[in-house]
């Protein structure tokens, strides 16, 4: 146990009963350091002595204190001089100084130690000892190391570092996640994650909340938020591949959750490229099944509507096929359509050749005079007005987004095939639009086919 040289004072009894006095309140302060100290008078005597300098080097308090300087038993006596020397010079220099020595443990094994040693100043101003704290080298680096890694973590990282509190809101956030938050490293600080993100916030919230109870995911888990991309409130979608690791206190007896260190890195180029590279694949599939399909068909029709069934799956929800009864101004008569509650076939439509009453302005008779493809959408319109708006375009009450591609064969516009989606789906893109126009190329040839062929 730590001991020094006390004055054999006694200590006075309080009316509560006995306080501790400075000589023992000095000790257990000694006792409870983390780091290795010990103490010298102006005589190079040690005079001071912890429990982490007598774990360190072995050597007990009793056994320490009364000696004089570190020779013979603590240091090597070739290099006591040297030691010694430049610890007890600390008493004639300002500051703080820092030294490594090999020092000797008591089974006669060698520990090199980082010491910081200062002098120690009596009330005349005069250095009356030096004071030494030191710990071994493989710790302080250790212990500088991981600082090192914490600062550049949250500071030239090339990926976002994000620590959240208890109460899920951010604490500390490096310059990559800021940047990737669309925000200012202070601004960010202390907000609810809902005011920074949109779509997906959820999901963050509970794989943070999972983190603080049950402890960090074995894997990374790749979460899609939508982020504000300016003042104008709108959003982005991004994919972020995230990890987690629950932040505990090392001070407490039993852990207690300080909050979570969140990394992640956007990943949204390569998943989207993954995403069209996969849908692409299938697309070409469905063309190569369909070709097929239809090559069984002794109806040409029938080839047609068989052919929008299979572009139909993981495309739209619904498909409606007119032709041209009229060229000005243009009028178009249903000849096939999908069901127009539940998914179902295309199936031909019996409607005595009468043209459909598109209002104008409509996207099927835009898509027959341009002779290229149209796209439609109610937005983010009610559930009410999307109805309306597709009631009166003649299209199924569920449908929210909307796709026109003409049909063209041997240089004649035959009509348009249109393509709905519901609210579940998002809105038509470049990308749909090219595969719709591949599809309403086949179809085009089997209805150039049908009517050729009729009587």
């Amino acid at each position: 146990m730590s001991a020094s040289r006390r004055s054999g004072t006694t200590d006075e009894l309080g009316p509560e009963g006995p306080e501790p006095g400075g000589s023992e309140l000095l000790a257990a302060l000694l006792d409870g350091m983390d780091a290795a100290l010990c103490a010298f008078d102006a005589d190079g005597v040690v005079t001071h002595w912890n429990r982490e300098a007598e774990r360190i080097l072995g050597w007990s308090a009793a056994e320490a204190v009364g000696q004089r300087g570190l020779s013979g038993w603590a240091v090597r006596a070739a290099d006591a001089a040297e030691v010694e020397g430049r610890l007890l010079s600390v008493m004639d220099a300002p500051g703080r100084h820092v030294h490594e020595f090999a020092l000797v443990t008591k089974d006669g094994g060698r520990v090199l130690v980082r010491m910081q040693s200062a002098a120690v100043r009596g009330g005349d101003g005069k250095a009356a000892g030096v004071y030494c704290a030191f710990s071994e080298v493989h710790a302080q680096i250790d212990l500088e190391r991981s600082i090192a890694l914490s600062e550049a973590l949250l500071e030239t990282a090339s990926w976002g570092v994000v620590i959240v509190d208890a109460d899920l809101r951010p604490a500390v956030v490096n310059e990559h996640a800021a940047r990737a938050l669309g925000m200012g490293r202070t601004a960010v600080l202390g907000r609810p994650l809902a005011d920074l993100l949109g779509q997906g916030v959820e999901e963050l919230e509970s794989a943070l909340t999972h983190v603080l109870a049950e402890g960090a995911p074995p894997s990374p888990a790749e979460l899609w938020v939508s982020v504000r991309t300016g003042d104008d409130g709108d959003f982005e979608r991004r994919c972020w591949r995230s990890g987690f690791v629950r932040l505990a206190s090392p001070l407490t007896e039993e852990p207690v959750p300080l909050g979570v260190g969140w990394l992640f890195l956007d990943v949204t180029e390569a998943r989207q490229t993954a995403q069209e590279a996969s849908q692409l694949r299938f697309r070409s599939q469905q063309l190569h099944r369909a070709a097929r399909a239809a090559g069984e068909c002794e109806d040409p029709t029938e080839a047609a509507t068989v052919q929008l069934d299979f572009a139909l799956a993981g495309f739209a929800d619904h498909a409606l096929v007119d032709l041209v009864a009229g060229a000005e101004p243009v009028r178009l008569v249903r000849v096939a359509a999908t069901p127009g509650g539940a998914p179902g076939p295309c199936l031909p439509v019996a409607t005595a050749g009468i043209p459909v009453r598109y209002p104008e302005g409509h996207p099927a008779p835009q898509c027959v005079e341009r002779e290229g493809s149209v796209r439609a959408s109610a937005g983010a319109a009610s559930a009410e007005r999307a109805r309306a708006w597709a009631v009166a375009r003649q299209w199924p009450e569920d449908a929210v987004h909307a796709l026109c591609a003409v049909l063209r064969s041997r240089g004649r516009t035959l009509g348009v095939v249109t393509f709905l989606r519901g609210a579940g789906r998002g809105a038509f893109g470049l990308s749909d639009a090219a595969y719709a126009e591949s599809v309403a190329g086949r179809v085009a040839a089997s209805l150039d086919l049908a009517s050729s062929t009729s009587p």
